[in-house]
């Protein structure tokens, strides 16, 4: 499994994925899908989006990865998990498939996700690449639009060393006449992105070319702010309340205005309500999200330089006394850069998953102190917690953050 062991547990291309769907009778082609890639920012947008067409009646599947705490998470119809008894008789019924072919834990997954969308005849569903895009299992699928959220440093063992090369990945989603959604323009891959679109003959909209942001508040828990095109300003409530949620909030836009030119009709109570309950109809934990007062400790899964990146600038607009920051990471990941951008005047616990993929926690804080950053060290993310809490005042902030995995293994 990826999520445990990383790298070595890819296959790097679409053959198994391909030979078991066959296996399956095909079940990608009998349900419409949205296709969602990209750094950081897809789980998000994903979540957002079936929050959307939920909210205007649609029987919509959502597929994602990892899970945090019970892997039937990854497969959802309108935000309920599919039934174990499904999981089990899916996995029973491919047996002699896995004995002969030996498909990854992913492939598996993603074969489980289709039948069990074509089974129960969803209208649409939201599918979420596991990482990059042309080799990705759920890349066997022909959407009504394509989504890339934004490119990052991140995987670069698997995708590339260069935002080019990663883009190039994630541009392997763009599918002959299907419209494309690009979230964030940047410099050294939107001539990649252009070029594939032109190749696919594909309509390809930059979003934040297209709509412009205004007025931003955060009050009661709540992030609101117009978002304006064409001179036409509509205002958008998200109880998904950190900033960089206004990136993705902006890349849904664009994706449903450009349905909408394709004959979906989404109304805008549907979109704003959706939007507004994207975490009540979905499940969606994580980002930047309070799991306790006194003090206020947030979770996210900012796990990549770009991740952490956002929360550091999210903490610039949070007020507290004083700062603890449980930390745990992944070894796969670039974390002297993450480490070179925390704050030294932060109080650190570091903590490590229960995964062979975890960084340990005490080589962590070894690499930490060089540069400057100090702390204490513990194996579980709960005894850190305990240990943060015994010390954090009333008025402190308390962020635990670096790794998915971590997080999952929180008690909350």
């Amino acid at each position: 499994m990826f999520s445990r062991t990383g790298p070595a547990a890819i296959k790097p291309n679409l053959d198994n994925t391909i030979a078991l769907c066959k296996y399956l009778g095909d079940p990608q082609n009998k349900f419409k899908s949205i296709h969602i890639a990209g750094t950081n920012g897809k789980g998000s947008v994903s979540h957002m989006l079936a929050s959307v067409f939920q909210e205007h009646g649609f029987k919509t599947g959502l597929y994602t990865s990892p899970h945090l705490k019970d892997f039937r998470e990854r497969i959802k119809i309108n935000g309920k998990m599919v039934e174990k008894d499904f999981v089990v008789q899916y996995t029973a019924g491919i047996h002699d498939f896995i004995v002969e072919k030996e498909p990854s834990f992913f492939e598996v997954t993603v074969g489980m996700a289709f039948q069990y969308f074509a089974e129960n005849n969803v209208d649409i569903a939201i599918i979420e690449t596991g990482l990059g895009g042309r080799l990705d299992s759920t890349n066997i699928i022909h959407p009504e639009i394509s989504v890339i959220t934004n490119i990052g440093f991140d995987h670069m063992s698997l995708l590339g060393n260069t935002l080019e090369a990663i883009a190039g990945e994630k541009a392997g989603i763009i599918k002959k006449n299907t419209p494309v959604v690009i979230g964030k323009t940047n410099s050294s891959t939107m001539g990649v992105f252009q070029q594939k679109a032109t190749e696919s003959s594909s309509k390809i909209i930059f979003a934040d070319q297209v709509y412009e942001i205004e007025n931003i508040e955060e009050k009661n828990d709540l992030l609101t702010f117009e978002i304006k095109h064409n001179n036409i300003s509509r205002k958008i409530e998200s109880a998904l309340n950190s900033h960089y949620q206004i990136e993705n909030i902006r890349t849904v836009i664009a994706t449903i205005d450009s349905l909408q030119s394709m004959g979906y009709h989404l109304t805008f109570d549907s979109i704003y309500r959706g939007i507004l309950k994207t975490v009540e109809h979905t499940g969606l934990r994580g980002r930047w999200e309070k799991i306790n007062d006194n003090p206020r400790t947030i979770i996210d899964v900012g796990h990549n330089p770009d991740g952490i990146r956002e929360i550091l600038r999210q903490l610039l607009m949070t007020a507290y006394k004083d700062l603890h920051i449980i930390l745990g990471l992944s070894k796969d990941k670039d974390y002297t850069e993450i480490l070179s951008m925390l704050p030294k005047e932060a109080h650190y616990a570091f903590t490590q998953a229960n995964i062979p993929r975890a960084l340990e926690a005490e080589t962590l804080r070894i690499e930490a102190n060089t540069f400057n950053l100090k702390g204490t060290t513990h194996i579980n993310v709960n005894d850190a917690l305990a240990f943060v809490k015994e010390k954090a005042n009333s008025d402190d902030l308390i962020v635990i953050c670096g790794s998915l995995f971590v997080i999952g293994e929180l008690d909350f």
